[in-house]
This record gives C-alpha cells, structure tokens and sequence, in this order.
C-alpha cells in the first residue's frame, strides 16, 4: 500500500436530471485527476438528486431508479473513468429486475463497476429496502468501505466495516440543517442561500454553527479517531429539492484531524494524501487491538427491534 491522492467533493444536484449531475460529476472528476487524484468521492444520491424523492409513488421510483451496473449512469460513470484515469464514487436509486428498490453508493473505475453498497437504514421514500451487507473493496490496493449517511451514526457499522478490514470509509451524506430533537438544529432559510453574494456571512453563520457544521464536529472526527482509519465524508451544497444543505465536503485522518474541506459555497472539490503509515500510529488502531469481544459479543449481539426515527420527516408530516 502506497501514498495515494484523493478527493472529496460538494455540489448542487437538479432533482432528477441525472444528465446535469452526470456533467457536474465528470467536470470535477476531470479536474481532480488534473491535479493528480486517484479517486474522487461525491454525495449521496448524487446523481438523481435525494430530497424529492420523499414524495415520489413507487412507479415514480421504479422510473428513476437503474439496474446496476446495467444501467445508463454506471454507463456514464465508467466512461469518465475511462477518459480521466479516476475512480469515481456516487449515489443513486437502484433496482432489481423482482422490483425492489434501494438507496446505492457505487465506485466505478476504468474497467467498469468495482463496489455497491446498499444504505443499510434508508428512509427517503416508504418503498426501499434496506441493504443486508457491508462492503468491502480495494482500490490502488488500500482497503475501503462504504457507509451511506445514517449507516454511520449507528456505531456499529463503522467499526463492523474497519473489523472487515477497511483502512478507507467513504462516508457520502445529504445532512445537516434540518430539524432535531438536539438544542440548535433545524432548517436554514433558502433565502440565505439566494442572498449568498450580498450576505455572504449570515449564510456562513447559520452553515457553521449547531445547525450544520458544529453538529458535525461532535461526531465525524470521532469515527476516524476511535477506528483508525480515513474518513472521506462528501455532502451537497446549495439547495436539494427545498432544503439547503452546507457541503463542507472533508477528508478527516486516523487522528481525527481534518486534512482537507470545502469551505465555499460552489460547486468544489478539496484533495490530500493518503498517508498509509499513519493507520499503525493513530490511537484507534490500538484501540481495535486491545479488544475484548468475550466480555461483549453476547451483547453487542442480542436480537432487538429496530427502530428508524428521522426528525425532520416527522417535522414535516406535521406542518403539511
């Protein structure tokens, strides 16, 4: 395993138009493997856009949906690949030919499809399925997982994909400003976003503080940190459907610290080296070997029911 270079990346997706994403994605793509990346990451549901899809019939879904890798974006996406001698990670709708719909996250490099992981907890629309695995890859000979949005905030995913042997987690979102039982959050007026040019600073302030970046602080180093691994976290900026959301795409160490981010408020991309000497030294790969899973594993896997509550949906429901 050597030094690799990677991006992370931040943009406004059109709901739907998976042609405009698709330009997005290779513009970046493009520019990124200018500058020497091995691999660039974008947002969940990237390339079909992710809020609207809340409203939307199953047959509305089937329709928006893809077969993967049949389908007309991994297409696109391997081609790009192709053109600029990049990996590439998206999002989007998937099908199956029994018509089950789920939330994927694929890495697609000159050869074609490599990885799909399917959100383990999706909750967009009522007609996905959960996915029932974890992924595990190799690009560049650097072990990667994937784990889409809410996937990361229960604990276990991210430790069960680094006990897999992950030294990479891309952790694409659709996140923050939106409401929450947690003091500060909720969702940030889109007229600061039309404004951003006049007022740039009261946009900053509501991205930065405890609706949006802040929020973030409290968890994402952590997950690097306590595992010991890279964190790739890629989220939009601007506005999906009728929620604005903050980017600040970043790429975070297995010392929790933050190497690269995406502080404009444009279509953008940030990028640094992977360095592969640091998962030995970090604490959280001392951490993970100083287990004592005896002490635990009747714990840790005692059956419950799950339960999914998304605030901001509920939020919803109610004022509609």
């Amino acid at each position: 395993m050597e030094k690799m270079k990677i991006s992370t990346a931040q943009f406004e997706n059109k709901s739907g138009d998976k042609d405009y994403n698709l330009s997005v994605i290779e513009k970046l793509a493009k520019e990124a493997a200018q500058g020497g990346s091995k691999v660039i990451a974008f947002h969940e549901c990237s390339i079909t856009g992710y809020t609207f899809a809340r409203k939307l019939s199953k047959q509305q879904m089937l329709d928006l949906a893809e077969l993967i890798p049949q389908g007309h974006s991994i297409t696109r996406l391997t081609e790009i690949a192709q053109k600029y001698k990049i990996a590439i990670l998206a999002g989007l709708f998937e099908k199956d030919t029994e018509g089950n719909l789920f939330k994927a996250y694929v890495c697609v490099d000159e050869k074609g499809l490599v990885a799909k992981h399917r959100k383990l907890h999706p909750f967009i629309n009522p007609h996905l399925t959960p996915g029932n695995s974890y992924t595990l890859f190799e690009i560049h000979g650097w072990k990667c997982g994937i784990l889409i949005c809410y996937d990361n905030n229960v604990l276990e995913n991210v430790r069960a994909t680094v006990l897999l042997g992950a030294n990479i987690i891309f952790m694409p979102h659709v996140t923050m400003c939106t409401p929450s039982t947690r003091p500060g959050a909720g969702f940030v007026d889109p007229q600061l976003w039309y404004n951003r040019e006049n007022d740039p600073s009261s946009l900053r302030l509501e991205f930065d503080g405890m609706k949006g970046r802040a929020w973030l602080m409290k968890w994402l180093p952590s997950r690097a940190y306590d595992n010991g691994i890279y964190a790739v976290f890629s989220n939009p900026i601007g506005m999906d459907d009728n929620q604005l959301k903050n980017g600040c795409s970043m790429i975070i160490d297995p010392f929790g610290d933050i190497l690269a981010e995406c502080r404009t408020f444009d279509d953008a991309f940030v990028s640094t080296t992977l360095i592969p000497e640091k998962l030995k030294l970090a604490g959280g790969y001392r951490y993970t070997q100083a287990r004592r899973p005896e002490l635990y594993k009747e714990i840790i896997s005692e059956h419950h029911q799950p339960e999914l509550h998304v605030a901001w949906l509920t939020t919803e429901k109610k004022n509609s």
